[in-house]
């Protein structure tokens, strides 16, 4: 079932005993933003050890792994691959050692001008080990000039893109929030008063933390023995974390900039029942586990229907291969995701979604509702239609791949063989979220950065007017 895959997640712990431990369990709690690969760097105050390694955190740290790991300063990377392949030498963290020390670094996001800097690196002389995007900031890093903390401001200034990345040496932490604030960052402080960095705030809770505050876009913050410490290596910032945070990709429980991921999405729902002429077409509300839940109460609440478990997800699957035939391709789809039977026979469904991207996983939904005997299936997306691709850390690139850029509604609408099929416009989209000051490039075409050719390569007209 392939949608559109989660972000990566990014974890630091600062100067706790149980840091390797705690550094796992953050991770743990961010496994939903990648799971292609994961690794934790560790700082003993003179040297670094990393160890990481291709799949599940679990599957990459046992019990006797996590014990190698000495020192009481960590980062940890969850690994989506966005740029670059899933090979060993792209799981993060990617760390570097230099007469002046060594330096580790987790990043989650895009780079997009990654191509030129990286041209521009290795005709200075700079050996990449692998394809990510990321190791272009450890170099531009360790090619700068000055302190380190003067090196990653230089360096931050050369790039553009979404980008949240934590860096490490052996006896400080770096937090660095992109200038437009495109990807989440968050710290917090353990019981024990060590601080702490996540990709998203559901983390804390895991470890007994309380949230202290977003980085801002645009800021560096360094741990150090002096304690928290803040910079910005740019006054050209705004305020344009990506929508598809609160609409997908984020955790229920999670805060994003002051507001509850639950209940934007719950708020969504409402808005998208507003727009209904009429109350009485359905018989009950069933959402797509997971990101869809809150919306689909929302909707329910809304306009009085019943919210129903209509949709069982099998969690324990774990990752799956793209399988040769159609047929066996169904077999896992229904691996995955199951139609409740004895709560949709007969019934008049809504079926809620976060999302429609390619279309194929909405399909396959309605298919499964409608052989458990449902009656009618009426789709309703809790978003606008996703008509360009993104650049900034999501796996869409193209526009032929989205289905909203090649259909409209009506045609969509029969292609997925629903009843009916409704988007939520852009304008409540802003009023769910507080305001429209997100990135909604893919819904719109206006791109927060220059695209540097990516535009071009994904068969787009890019002019000044599209990047605000």
């Amino acid at each position: 079932m392939r949608k559109i895959n989660e972000e990566c997640g990014v974890f630091g712990v600062y100067r706790e005993e149980e840091a390797p431990l705690l550094t796992y369990f953050g991770l743990h709690a961010l496994q939903h933003r990648g799971q292609e690969g994961a690794g934790i760097a560790c700082a003993d105050g003179r040297d670094i050890t990393c160890r990481k390694g291709c799949g599940l955190l679990t599957e990459v740290f046992r019990h006797e792994t996590l014990e190698e790991l000495k020192g009481h300063s960590c980062i940890g990377h969850v690994r989506y691959a966005t740029a670059g392949g899933n090979e060993l030498e792209n799981v993060q963290p990617l760390a570097a050692r230099s007469y002046l020390g060594c330096v580790a670094v987790v990043h989650n996001g895009q780079i997009v001008n990654a191509a030129p800097l990286r041209r521009e690196l290795e005709e200075k002389g700079s050996i990449f080990r692998g394809t990510s995007d990321s190791e272009i900031i450890l170099h531009l890093i360790q090619g700068g000039t000055g302190s380190l903390l003067e090196k990653i401001e230089a360096a931050c200034r050369r790039l553009e893109g979404a980008f949240s990345f934590l860096i490490l040496t052996e006896k400080n932490l770096y937090a660095i929030r992109d200038k437009n604030g495109i990807r989440p960052l968050s710290i917090g402080r353990t019981a024990g008063g060590s601080w702490c960095v996540s990709s998203e705030t559901c983390a804390f809770g895991v470890i007994n933390a309380r949230f202290v505050r977003d980085v801002a876009p645009g800021e560096i913050v360094k741990f150090s023995a002096s304690g928290a410490e803040s910079f910005f290596y740019t006054k050209e910032c705004t305020h344009r974390l990506c929508a598809m945070e609160y609409i997908y990709f984020s955790r229920p429980d999670s805060m994003l900039e002051g507001r509850s991921v639950h209940a934007v999405r719950k708020e969504t729902g409402r808005r998208l029942a507003w727009l209904e002429e009429n109350g009485t077409f359905a018989d009950i509300v069933v959402g797509v586990p997971d990101s869809s839940l809150s919306a689909a109460m929302g909707y329910s609440e809304e306009l009085g229907l019943p919210y129903e478990m209509g949709l069982i997800k099998n969690k324990y699957t774990g990752r799956t291969f793209i399988q040769p035939t159609q047929k066996l391709r169904d077999t896992g789809v229904r691996m995955k995701l199951s139609a409740n039977q004895p709560v949709v026979e007969g019934k008049r469904v809504v079926l809620i979604d976060d999302s429609l991207v390619r279309g194929t996983t909405s399909r396959r939904i309605v298919q499964l509702l409608r052989e458990a005997g449902a009656a009618e299936v009426h789709l309703r997306i809790a978003s606008p239609e996703m008509k360009f691709p993104c650049f900034y850390g999501v796996d869409t690139s193209t526009r032929a791949e989205l289905a909203s850029a090649n259909h409209t509604p009506q045609e969509l609408c029969r292609l997925l063989a629903a009843d009916s099929l409704r988007f939520l416009p852009d304008s409540e989209l802003c009023g769910a979220c507080g305001g429209d000051s997100l990135c909604r490039a893919c819904f719109t075409g206006s791109y927060v950065t220059p695209l540097f050719g990516c535009g071009e390569s994904a068969g787009l007209a890019i002019s000044a007017g599209n990047a605000l």
